[in-house]
């Protein structure tokens, strides 16, 4: 490593193999605007250093260290010696009760640590008292960005700054079987299918959530104690169906559709949504964590400032935009989810479990 290279701000990502992870990665290692070298060094906590994601980022110039966010003596380690901390806990793989309880501890060891600059990725939590918005993946990240809005954020040379980016679904989701077409006609329309009605969803690309996450750690004292909402296109999926025919040319339909005939599509609606249960709670399953999720997208319920983003990133995706540069009318790549079933999932999660398929006689019908 060249002497500059000591100098470099090391920043623990965690959720570094998972898809935002990645992303997030890439931007943080990018040269600066300027053509300069990145100001950044990235060390990845990950469970598994030989898993395929896991060597990519080694081939990058990431340090890998063994571990996993709910293993608290590994978390304290990995926080040895770094500047920051990106830290994006998995809804999918561990219960609501211990999500919200690695968010308190991850916090309190990277105080204990030294840490300038701790940012953590939330989701909207907006359901807050009414059953039917209550989606534990989003819920949990909420109550642990509540709790941090209650602890000091220091901007000068001593103590730890806390940022927190909400982001969104991610555009790079119309690769998959939760966004993507269903199927396509006789007469060649591409069908796309969605418990949405006439709402939207503020999607992001993966690609913005990298530039927002370089952007909070480039301004540390300014965005102390900051709350960033971010997202890149505000989608209805009427909106979806023409931006994909003016893109690709082919024709397209929105057909809506109720809950129940979406989570029909698939053969694992009714299992665990977590490989762990909340004590004391009921059985939380795909259905019930995903019936709140689109409900809240159905009745507009998460709001995103556009003209603020636009002004930090003038370059954000629009729809369009993403989908020329994704080439996203290609056979290949709209159909991609129904040949890859689970294993190829930008959504780690989803790639790692076994039993994931897809109802196709429930599709046929749509």
């Amino acid at each position: 490593m060249s002497h500059a290279g000591h100098h470099k701000k090391l920043i623990l990502v965690i959720g570094a193999t998972g898809a935002q992870g990645i992303a997030v990665i890439d931007k943080l290692l990018a040269p600066s605007e300027d053509g300069s070298p990145s100001p950044y060094a990235v060390r990845a906590l990950t469970r598994d250093p030989d898993n395929p994601r896991a060597r990519e980022l080694a081939a990058k110039g990431v340090e890998c260290v063994k571990g996993s966010f709910d293993d608290f003596a590994s978390v304290a380690t990995a926080l040895r010696g770094v500047y920051g901390a990106w830290v994006n806990t998995d809804g999918f793989t561990v219960c609501e009760m211990t999500e919200i309880w690695c968010g308190l501890r991850i916090f309190e060891l990277a105080q204990q640590a030294g840490l300038r600059h701790y940012v953590y990725s939330a989701l909207d939590y907006l359901g807050k008292w009414d059953p039917k918005y209550r989606c534990q993946h989003s819920d949990g990240k909420g109550y642990v960005a509540d709790w941090m809005k209650s602890q000091p954020s220091v901007a000068g040379d001593t103590g730890m700054t806390w940022s927190i980016v909400h982001t969104t679904p991610y555009m790079d989701m119309l690769h998959e079987h939760m966004f993507g077409p269903v199927k396509r006609r006789e007469d060649g329309t591409v069908v796309f299918a969605s418990p949405i009605g006439h709402g939207h969803i503020p999607m992001i690309a993966l690609a913005d959530v990298g530039f927002f996450a370089r952007y909070t750690f480039d301004n540390r004292a300014a965005l102390s104690g900051a709350e960033l909402k971010v997202a890149s296109d505000w989608v209805s999926w009427d909106y979806l169906v023409e931006t994909f025919t003016k893109v690709t040319g082919q024709k397209a339909e929105y057909v809506p559709i109720t809950l129940d005939q979406w989570f029909d599509r698939f053969t694992f609606a009714d299992m665990p949504l977590t490989r762990e249960q909340s004590i004391g709670d009921e059985l939380w399953t795909f259905r019930k964590n995903f019936s709140a999720w689109w409900t809240m997208w159905h009745d507009d319920l998460v709001k995103r400032d556009f003209e603020w983003i636009r002004k930090v990133n003038p370059n954000v995706y629009t729809l369009e935009k993403w989908m020329r540069e994704k080439n996203y009318g290609d056979e290949e790549v709209l159909w991609r989810w129904q040949k890859t079933l689970a294993r190829g999932s930008i959504l780690k999660g989803v790639a790692d479990r076994q039993g994931l398929g897809f109802n196709f006689d429930a599709i046929a019908q749509l």
